[in-house]
């Protein structure tokens, strides 16, 4: 059941992704999607809010590898099936699981981790291939 839960959150993180920034995204890749969700430690601190933003947006901007990208923030829940507990989603791109390895080793990546790592309490990552139509 957590599983479906959370595939169906993905499947329309992604869609909102598409429909929302379609003007300023590159033509999104369904051959590989990175997901991650952020706690925060203090979530309600503006300051480290816009310190995640900004090195997260600066990181994303200067990757070589990341296609498209999504960054996110929970809505209020209005049905029992919704988490609202992360602070941030995050979800990339790629246009293959070998691209994603390179994402994960470049220096803008490594950059934002070491930005903002502090923030956090804990990080959950979902990684997916995209299903053949």
């Amino acid at each position: 059941m957590k599983t479906t839960v959370i595939t169906l959150l993905v499947c329309l993180c992604l869609g909102t992704a598409m429909a929302q920034n379609q003007d300023s995204m590159k033509t999104f890749d369904p051959a590989f999607a990175h997901t991650v969700y952020f706690w925060f430690k203090d979530p309600d601190n503006t300051a480290d809010r816009n310190l995640f933003e900004t090195s997260l947006k600066k990181f994303l901007d200067n990757s070589a590898y990341a296609k498209t990208n999504f960054i996110g923030k929970p809505p209020k829940a209005t049905r029992e099936v919704v988490d609202g507990s992360f602070t941030y989603s995050l979800i990339v791109t790629f246009e293959s699981a070998e691209a994603q390895e390179g994402y994960q080793n470049e220096q803008p990546h490594l950059t934002f981790i070491e930005e903002c790592k502090h923030l956090w309490e804990k990080v959950i990552v979902y990684d997916s291939f995209g299903v053949a139509k």
